[in-house]
């Protein structure tokens, strides 16, 4: 199995933030009205990183991706992102609800990431789709409606989708929540391999502290809406 980078950007000698940065949230705050998802945030991102998002329901996880994606504008301080300071950079999102079309079939939801700017032909295309659904054993059930799938089956779909887009990062909210622990495992395992080869930026909110433990990478945990913890996973 390949493993994935922990890069050795980080501060300068002065405390400042190193400018090779990928994402920079600074001082962030969202709030809903009178909740407050996000209190004052300050993290900062680096190109080829794994990050896990954790904490408790409600923590802010879903926000953060939300704004880390451009999806969601922050009530008060700065967020500072790829796609937005390089047109080159494509920042892929997948989401707990998973958004895939429900009558259509999984291949037609797979097609939906060619993009021939980024594809040589569409035989480039369909090769590449085909390799990531062997590897996460979808590929012999490509023509089942997505509303015949089961949960897991989904959420293998939406992620194979979200890698078929050649993203320079991958949110992921919660992809695994409907997988059991082997497919889970076999999951990231591929993301994993993305992250070594490509250099694919992993930003992961999960609840899966037995996932984080296998994996090589960085934790940014929540509470109340608060980062209470940024660095490498040494209390999991």
């Amino acid at each position: 199995m390949l493993t994935g980078r922990l890069p050795q950007q980080g501060r300068t000698q002065a405390g400042s933030t190193n400018q090779n940065y990928l994402f920079h949230l600074d001082n962030l705050s969202v709030e809903y009205g009178s909740v407050k998802a996000l209190k004052s945030v300050q993290l900062t991102i680096y190109p080829g990183e794994i990050l896990f998002v954790t904490g408790p329901s409600g923590a802010g996880k879903t926000s953060l991706l939300n704004v880390l994606g451009g999806h969601l504008a922050p009530t008060s301080g700065k967020a500072i992102l790829p796609q937005e300071r390089n047109s080159k950079h494509f920042v892929s999102t997948v989401f707990q609800d998973l958004r895939l079309l429900q009558k259509k079939s999984c291949e037609d939801n797979l097609w939906l990431a060619y993009d021939s700017s980024i594809y040589n032909s569409k035989n480039d295309f369909y090769k590449e789709m085909t390799d990531l659904a062997r590897h996460l054993q979808v590929h012999d059930h490509l023509n089942r409606k997505i509303e015949d799938c089961n949960g897991g089956f989904k959420s293998k779909v939406a992620m194979i989708r979200a890698l078929l887009s050649r993203p320079t990062a991958v949110l992921a909210d919660e992809p695994t929540a409907a997988l059991d622990k082997d497919n889970s495992y076999r999951l990231f395992e591929v993301l994993n391999h993305y992250n070594h080869k490509k250099g694919l930026t992993l930003v992961w909110a999960t609840h899966n502290k037995e996932l984080i433990k296998q994996f090589p990478g960085k934790i940014a945990h929540l509470d109340q809406g608060r980062l209470v913890y940024s660095g490498h996973a040494c209390f999991i």
